[in-house]
């Protein structure tokens, strides 16, 4: 499973026009499954993510997380996380788990972050084409991996 968590002041996906998620100050969370990840591996992204300190305290250190400061959270499917760039031009996406493993996968760690905290989760849809707008605070950008 790879992760891109990036701190935002706010942030929207829109599918065919319409807003399917919005969120105020907190994280935008682009996720990538491969056929390994099991419920294992979602218990650990998820509590790394909702306990990653990169909110500033009253001394403007980051030592708060998304929990501490009651932030909100959007997760986007995104299996080009997982796009391999070595070879060639074009990207090869093997290690991207398929449509029919990543989607149970991709819904399974929507379902853990929302009974793993009482804060806004919103999301997009598999699969679709979407739209991503957000305003990165910082900007904090963060690449979190587990095989």
């Amino acid at each position: 499973m790879r992760a891109v968590v990036q701190k935002v002041s706010n942030a929207e996906v829109v599918i065919e026009g319409k807003s399917n998620g919005k969120i105020g100050r907190g994280v935008c969370v682009f996720i990538a499954m491969k056929e390994s990840d099991s419920d294992k591996t979602i218990e650990w992204m998820t509590q790394k993510i909702l306990n990653l300190r990169i909110f500033p305290d009253s001394d403007g250190k980051m030592n708060l997380s998304v929990t501490d400061i009651a932030g909100e959270i959007l997760i986007i499917s995104n299996f080009t996380l997982y796009g391999d760039c070595r070879k060639g031009s074009r990207p090869s996406y093997t290690e991207s788990a398929p449509p029919s493993i990543a989607e149970p996968l991709y819904e399974r760690f929507v379902q853990h972050f929302r009974s793993s905290t009482n804060l806004k989760v919103e999301t997009g849809i598999f699969g679709a084409m979407m739209d991503v707008r957000l305003q990165n605070d910082g900007p904090v950008t963060l690449i979190i991996d587990r095989d």
